[in-house]
């Protein structure tokens, strides 16, 4: 209830430029909020097309409203399908009723590759692939010699640092991860976070140190992690590292 159960959506207002984050069904919240301010011109990027990070995207309203332009990023799945014929067949009967063709917006789309770098004005947007076998895209958004990193679905590195992960957020303001998944109740009470049984929590704060990240917020929890739970983990993880935050719904950050 405090935390907010939708899955992955991230919006970023950058200069004169909105970027979104992934589509998952707190995207359908962040488009009702944006039918105040049509028309809306926003670059949508995605980290995958795993169903938490897609499927909001056929309840994005704006998307169905002529005026409208969404230009939206995301590398090639496995099977080599590009992002709109994934976003496309989700929509197909009889999964939805309604057909991506029916969204009267400007869809504008883009295949990426690891280690891009695509300029929208003063805003840059750089790209490293973090997980091989789901072909997920991390991203970091640099503005005014500020960054912030959007870095999901890593890969493990047991015991290692995420070197491409060390390289995406190098000295970044600001680093999106996933939140510890596998700890348990009995785990939390242990005095130090970093014995917590969840390689991928380890290799992302160990990897954000050495990338002299200034402020880490996590996301993505496991669904049965309530909210004391939840209050908890953030009490156990600010030991380890004071500037980090658990995200909540409707949670915004300035980054300066």
């Amino acid at each position: 209830m405090r935390y907010g159960g939708n899955t992955s959506c991230v919006e970023m207002c950058v200069g004169k430029k909105r970027l979104i984050f992934d589509g998952g069904s707190g995207l359908r919240v962040l488009g009702n909020h944006l039918l105040t301010q049509m028309p809306v011109e926003a670059y949508m990027f995605f980290t995958y097309c795993h169903w938490d990070s897609i499927q909001g995207f056929p309840f994005f309203t704006p998307a169905f409203i002529p005026g409208n332009c969404f230009h939206i990023y995301g590398a090639p799945a496995s099977n080599g399908a590009s992002m709109e014929e994934r976003l496309t067949r989700q929509m197909l009967h009889p999964n939805f009723p309604v057909p991506l063709q029916v969204m009267r917006s400007e869809l504008k789309f883009y295949n990426l590759t690891s280690d891009k770098i695509i300029g929208l004005d003063d805003v840059t947007v750089e790209t490293v692939s973090l997980n091989s076998s789901h072909h997920s895209m991390g991203y970091r958004v640099t503005w005014q010699g500020h960054s912030v990193v959007y870095a999901t679905d890593r890969s493990h590195y047991p015991n290692c640092l995420d070197h491409n992960l060390l390289h995406l957020a190098r000295k970044a303001d600001l680093l999106i991860l996933d939140a510890p998944s596998t700890i348990s109740t009995e785990d939390i009470f242990k005095t130090d976070a970093l014995s917590w049984p969840d390689d991928l929590w380890q290799t992302g704060i160990a990897t954000a140190k050495a990338a002299g990240v200034k402020r880490i917020v996590m996301s993505r929890y496991n669904p049965d992690h309530d909210d004391d739970f939840l209050d908890k983990v953030e009490e156990q993880v600010q030991l380890v590292f004071p500037n980090d935050l658990l995200a909540r719904e409707g949670m915004s950050l300035p980054v300066f």
